[in-house]
């Protein structure tokens, strides 16, 4: 029987960029460090995460340079509310959805693009984004996960909606490499209760348990996935897997949505490994929290007393 261990790698067979993608890859490999004993305490947690790093983010070409990585700490207080940002306009259609797949670093759902059916403007938006994809960081334990976080609290997981700028660029492929040529809705998830629509994913992830697996999940709304509440954080990023290119603007909702433990659980039943390959599980697939420098993070809201976590 095969013994199961946490670690992987893996670069998407879609990708445009195979040879920069490859070399960042091919060259982070490594044995991963056991997590400590899971903590409530925040500085515990952070530590643990840190200790918990997926060997694509442990060799020297996992820091690109550059003066605007993702995913960063952002900070509350010290966001500025900007009143010209308006509500995001989110307009997805489910039939645009194809297929649900392994990457061997993380699960993705893929749409089509070829038209404006699917996508976003409006808010720091100037043109519109068509959706690409939507997929899922998260960790070994409840205890962390996201890649994002707030005030240095760490969620169990994250989503991000991918777009790129259609009027801009030809394709996905251009967009990633141009400036403003992405856009990322991100979203936080909270151990809570049970979400319905994420189920519809979670019942077709044991179809697609080992690398570059792929399955259909017929027509599905990825606008169910957005919190209620569409206050938002935005700043100027990057993608947070290879090949890290300084292309993204990031919209990080407020309020995160809340999942069941056991949705979560199934997560990590997925795999880094191919079959027949020595089994890996898919867990703590998020990029280390990146130094904010001299950006500033904008936000759609006042800031209250109230805090960010519901």
């Amino acid at each position: 029987m095969l013994r199961t261990s946490i670690w992987g790698r893996k670069y998407p067979k879609s990708s445009g960029f195979t040879v920069l993608v490859k070399q960042v890859w091919g060259t982070l490999r490594g044995h991963l460090l056991r997590p400590e004993r899971p903590c409530s305490q925040r500085p515990c947690a952070r530590r643990n995460r840190n200790n918990a790093l997926h060997p694509l983010w442990k060799g020297p070409a996992s820091v690109p340079g550059g003066t605007r990585q993702s995913p960063i700490n952002i900070c509350w207080r010290d966001s500025v509310y900007d009143p010209q940002l308006q509500p995001l306009q989110v307009s997805y259609e489910a039939a645009a959805c194809l297929y649900v797949w392994n990457t061997g670093y993380l699960f993705q759902v893929e749409f089509d693009d070829a038209t404006e059916g699917s996508g976003i403007s409006g808010g720091p938006l100037e043109n519109h984004y068509r959706l690409k994809q939507f997929h899922f960081h998260w960790g070994a334990v409840n205890e962390w996960g996201s890649e994002h976080t707030v005030d240095d609290h760490v969620y169990p997981a994250e989503l991000h909606l991918v777009h790129w700028n259609s009027v801009k660029y030809q394709n996905y492929k251009e967009a990633v490499l141009g400036e403003n040529g992405l856009a990322v809705i991100g979203v936080f998830l909270k151990l809570g209760a049970h979400h319905e629509a994420l189920q519809k994913l979670v019942e077709v992830l044991p179809e697609i348990k080992h690398k570059d697996a792929r399955a259909t999940v017929g027509p599905f709304q990825p606008s169910c996935l957005l919190p209620t509440c569409r206050d938002y954080w935005t700043y100027p990023g990057s993608l947070t897997t290879p090949p890290l290119t300084e292309s993204v603007t990031w919209i990080i909702q407020k309020k995160p949505i809340e999942v069941a433990a056991n949705q979560l659980a199934a997560f990590r039943t997925l795999l880094f490994s191919a079959l027949g390959e020595e089994e890996k599980t898919m867990v703590n697939n998020y990029r280390p929290i990146q130094p904010l420098m001299n950006r500033k993070v904008h936000s759609s809201f006042q800031a209250t007393e109230e805090g960010t976590r519901s």
